[in-house]
């Protein structure tokens, strides 16, 4: 029996660096979701609503395939931070969470339009910041440019130096794809991986 086409429903390029960890055929397809948060939206509600989202955008165009969709939302005092797209919003945020603990949720759905199933999961991911100088705030981002980093923070290279401390179950997580999850999720759909 052969498995259906994978799909990752995600243009991110860390994401399919982890992806092909796995060592699988997969695709990429875009997904076309608007990602702006609602009103009131909680960080975890916004990181499982947009994987879903995403997910389901690319298997109604795709129904023979199982479709990969993940969103990252990173969170301090309850409040989502975003991709800061600019070196000045890095430099904010960054200010922000310095010497404190920031929660990056990751949010995972793989879905099957002609199975009808769904299966979500949500994996959370803390780190404890330094309280690094503005200084090496500004070496750190010119170095780095992380801008496309939910909160900003690029923990698997020069990142590093800005953490004191990381806590969670898989730390593919805080790069954007849990990968343990994702195992778990591909198993249920009928896609093992050994």
């Amino acid at each position: 029996m052969s498995r259906p086409r994978l799909i990752l429903a995600s243009t991110s390029p860390y994401r399919r660096a982890l992806l092909e960890r796995l060592r699988v055929p997969f695709e990429v397809v875009r997904p076309e979701v608007d990602e702006t948060p609602r009103p009131g939206e909680r960080p975890a509600a916004l990181a499982v609503r947009l994987a879903l989202a995403k997910a389901q955008a690319v298997a109604s165009a795709h129904p023979d395939a199982l479709v990969i969709g993940s969103d990252q939302v990173a969170a301090l005092d309850g409040a989502a931070l975003s991709k800061p797209e600019t070196h000045e919003r890095a430099v904010v945020q960054l200010r922000r969470m310095r010497g404190r603990r920031v929660e990056f949720l990751t949010a995972l759905t793989v879905c099957c339009a002609a199975t009808r199933k769904t299966a979500s999961r949500l994996v959370p991911y803390a780190v404890e910041f330094r309280d690094f100088s503005d200084d090496q705030l500004e070496r750190y981002l010119r170095a780095e440019q992380p801008y496309d980093c939910a909160g900003s923070a690029k923990a698997e290279g020069l990142g590093i130096a800005l953490i004191r401390r990381m806590e969670g179950d898989d730390p593919n997580a805080l790069i954007g794809l849990p990968l343990i999850a994702l195992v778990d999720l591909l198993d249920e759909h009928g896609y093992p991986l050994l």
